[in-house]
């Protein structure tokens, strides 16, 4: 029953992000049940059994003098006006997937996407065409990313490289943590053109325009750019078995003898059996797109060593997410 009812508890949060409650409670303090009422301009009928369903699913807290405030967790990662905000993430569900995934069962029984491909669009023409969506979509990366990009920084054996490029780059976090963690490095983001204007100011923001830059491309029409470490996160998911192996030749070419290829993303367990982010988001997958699916680390490993890396590994980033190595 739990898990059944399991989207009530879902929209709960995914509407407390939209209406900007962990934002506010960061900004003005605590604040009561008709304090909140008015911060957010809602009907006050259900507003106290919002919060406190809240409360209870350990998303706030609650003082004897019943005033609600965030958690350390909503603090850190739901306050808009924090770099780690993964709320952009959140939002795109709520106001996108949480509708699509009411359609779960005729995807599984029919095999095709149930997001704006029914009405002649696509995913991505959903979030690249619209300026409010396409910001809250790599605002919403780079909360997402920050933890993996932190991780990265110092589980791959950076002292060993001069440059990196990351692929698919969105707002540019990947490019800022490698290059404030590693002042020997320099690199780039390579992405489409609508994303450079967002990357260069996120840049810039940094202080790191000097070593960090945008380069501009689409990795399915042009060859990948060069660089001792190419980087792909969240992207291979996005596409079919024959576009996996296309970008991961790509890839390879790319890189020098010796360069190495790093994919994260919420890399399924061999077994198939613990990451449970991962097998949904290969499900979302079904949702979301023509031909995408996650993958197990095995899986990844063994696509690498067929279009030619030598060497490969497995390595734990954070949360549901790993990254896979290929050494050239």
């Amino acid at each position: 029953m739990q898990l059944g009812f399991g989207y009530w508890g879902s929209k709960a949060l995914l509407s407390a992000v939209e209406l900007g409650l962990f934002t506010s409670l960061a900004a003005k303090g605590p604040m009561n049940a008709d304090a909140v009422t008015r911060e957010l301009k809602l009907h006050p009928r259900s507003v106290r059994d919002f919060l406190d369903a809240l409360v209870a699913l350990g998303m706030l807290q609650r003082d004897a003098a019943g005033r609600y405030d965030n958690t350390p967790e909503t603090a850190a990662f739901l306050d808009k006006r924090k770099p780690e905000y993964m709320g952009g993430m959140l939002e795109m569900s709520s106001f996108r997937l949480y509708n699509f995934w009411g359609s779960l069962t005729e995807a599984l029984r029919t095999g095709l996407p149930q997001n704006e491909s029914k009405t002649g669009g696509n995913l991505f023409d959903a979030i690249y065409q619209s300026p409010e969506r396409l910001k809250s979509f790599l605002e919403g990366m780079t909360g997402l990313s920050l933890p993996m990009a932190k991780a990265i920084a110092t589980k791959f054996p950076w002292t060993k490289c001069k440059t990196f490029v990351d692929i698919g780059c969105a707002q540019g976090a990947v490019p800022v943590e490698l290059a404030k963690a590693h002042p020997h490095l320099t690199g780039a983001g390579f992405d489409l053109p609508v994303v450079k204007a967002t990357f260069e100011e996120y840049v810039a923001r940094h202080k790191l325009t000097d070593r960090v830059r945008f380069l501009t491309g689409n990795f399915f029409d042009d060859p990948l750019p060069s660089a001792d470490a190419l980087i792909m996160g969240h992207i291979l998911h996005d596409w079919n078995m024959d576009e996996k192996m296309m970008l991961l030749q790509k890839a390879f070419d790319a890189l020098p003898k010796g360069g190495s290829l790093i994919v994260y993303e919420a890399i399924i367990d061999d077994e198939r059996r613990r990451n449970a982010f991962g097998l949904l988001m290969s499900v979302n997958m079904l949702i979301e797109t023509s031909g995408g699916f996650d993958y197990t680390g095995a899986d990844c490993q063994g696509w690498m060593r067929d279009v030619g890396f030598s060497a490969t590994r497995v390595e734990h980033l954070a949360g549901p997410d790993s990254m896979v190595v290929g050494v050239k």
